[in-house]
């Protein structure tokens, strides 16, 4: 029997995989303000994305790479929220140093990173890992480590909403695209 419920429990706090259901939540941003992910994935996709601590260089890596993309993921509906165990002043700073456009999330106690299962043994500080959130909370993509400072894998697993904008198509490097040629005069 204990045996059982260690089996249970065990499972119970996985770290979601790719098709499982993401565990939902409702947590305040650096502002203030209240998210709650199965609100938020009704509007588009959301980058879930655990990070172990402000100003450090993976983290300021990952970071400033979502920061730069951030258009890409507009055009997908896309959201980010971006985690650490830091307490709410430091992400405030790190947020205002880094000029980033998504909410930084903080979780001192570590309840969200523990639903995830994405704590460091023995410490409450986040593993790097990233989750894409779809409809009804589906996991669309986990990233992981050093996989997870490349934010393309987590922006290009955002698929586009009906109705979202489409992504423009890129011309073939070295190449121009064509122009429509003007009406011949007589």
């Amino acid at each position: 029997m204990l045996n059982s419920l260690l089996v249970v429990g065990w499972l119970s706090a996985a770290i979601p995989q790719v098709g499982e259901t993401a565990p939902d939540f409702t947590v305040k941003d650096t502002a203030g303000a209240t998210h709650t992910l199965s609100e938020m994935v009704k509007k588009g996709p959301v980058i879930v994305a655990f990070f172990p601590r402000a100003f450090t260089g993976g983290c300021t890596k990952e970071l400033t790479a979502y920061r730069d993309r951030y258009k890409d993921i507009e055009q997908a509906q896309g959201q980010v929220l971006a985690f650490s165990t830091d307490d709410a002043e430091t992400l405030t700073r790190f947020k205002t140093e880094l000029k980033a456009p998504f909410l930084f999330i903080p979780d001192p106690d570590g309840k969200v990173v523990g639903a995830y299962d994405v704590k460091m043994p023995l410490v409450t500080v986040s593993k790097r890992y990233t989750f894409v959130v779809g409809d009804d909370r589906k996991v669309l993509k986990v990233s992981e480590g050093q996989d997870a400072i490349d934010v393309s894998g987590a922006i290009a697993a955002c698929p586009l909403r009906k109705g979202g904008a489409a992504k423009p198509a890129a011309a073939p490097a070295g190449t121009t695209p064509p122009t429509q040629a003007a009406p011949a005069t007589k």
